[in-house]
């Protein structure tokens, strides 16, 4: 049971998949309860991830909604066994809850999309340029907390090239061409999106400004996909005091063409890297 009885990421996101099932097979939380000989109540619990099935009650319960991809099944089971999990994230318990959150979605992603309108994502930022980030940011915070929030961004890159997740971003033009963190920062981000954008598991696209106004443009968002699934399972909003996560069927699908819009859109990877150089170049000509 998630701790204290509340909901974590991980217990919602395996609720909400058991109750699309059973939706999807025709029951109703009754009919589920009296295929694991449990109470209405215990399903309802589940569903809502107030609580996690046995492995036992899940795959029986798997078995009666007709599922039989194996690598959903052992996900399911993956996710009801490890629910209340510490991730490394809890060691800091400074930072917000939804920021929390979206680190445990990404944690346990395998395939992540973002669009970013202002900053450099997050996952692909320098420290240097983190800390300007931050400092900038909304909060008043202190070097300690500064210091704290950058580790916290290093860990985050570090599970993504350790795992090899797959990680595809689009930033908005104005982000490359016209900084707003000092120059030389600026440059040296410039030089690690380049980098970054030469790994395998990583995609970078730009979206010129002469592309105009497209759907999904007026905030940030990232969207997470677990397993050899790559459709959207959770949407992470951000906003000014942390993260909102969306979880509903036609948010996915609202945020899944968002950024499906925002992709034809932008430049293709090759020509986004060769904007980015441009840019880098643009830049050291100014310092000379």
């Amino acid at each position: 049971m998630p701790a204290g009885g509340k909901p974590t990421v991980r217990s919602r996101r395996f609720g909400l998949s058991m109750q699309r099932h059973r939706l999807k097979a025709g029951f109703d939380q009754s009919d589920a309860a009296r295929f694991i000989h449990q109470s209405r109540s215990k399903i309802s619990r589940m569903e809502d991830g107030i609580t996690s099935g046995r492995p036992a009650e899940v795959l029986l319960l798997l078995d009666r909604y007709g599922v039989t991809n194996e690598a959903e099944r052992e996900h399911l089971v993956w996710l009801a066994l490890n629910s209340n999990h510490r991730g490394w994230w809890l060691n800091y318990p400074e930072l917000s809850e939804g920021y929390r959150n979206h680190i445990s979605l990404e944690d346990d992603a395998t395939y992540i999309q973002g669009w970013q309108p202002t900053l450099v994502p997050g996952l692909l930022q320098t420290a240097a340029y983190a800390e300007q980030a931050i400092i900038l940011g909304p909060d008043d915070v202190t070097p300690e907390t500064v210091a704290q929030r950058i580790k916290v961004r290093e860990e985050r890159q570090q599970r993504l090239e350790e795992t090899g997740t797959k990680y595809a971003a689009i930033i908005w033009e104005s982000t490359v061409t016209q900084p707003l963190v000092a120059e030389e920062v600026h440059r040296g981000q410039l030089e690690r999106l380049l980098e970054m954008g030469a790994r395998r598991n990583i995609t970078i696209q730009v979206l010129p400004i002469s592309a105009g106004v497209r759907v999904g443009m007026t905030s940030a968002f990232t969207t997470f996909a677990f397993g050899d699934n790559p459709s959207i399972e959770a949407v992470v909003l951000d906003n000014l005091r942390g993260a909102s996560i969306l979880e509903a069927e036609e948010d996915l699908t609202a945020y899944a063409n968002a950024f499906d819009q925002l992709r034809s859109a932008a430049l293709a990877p090759d020509a986004s890297a060769k904007l980015i150089r441009g840019a880098l170049r643009r830049s050291k000509e100014d310092t000379t």
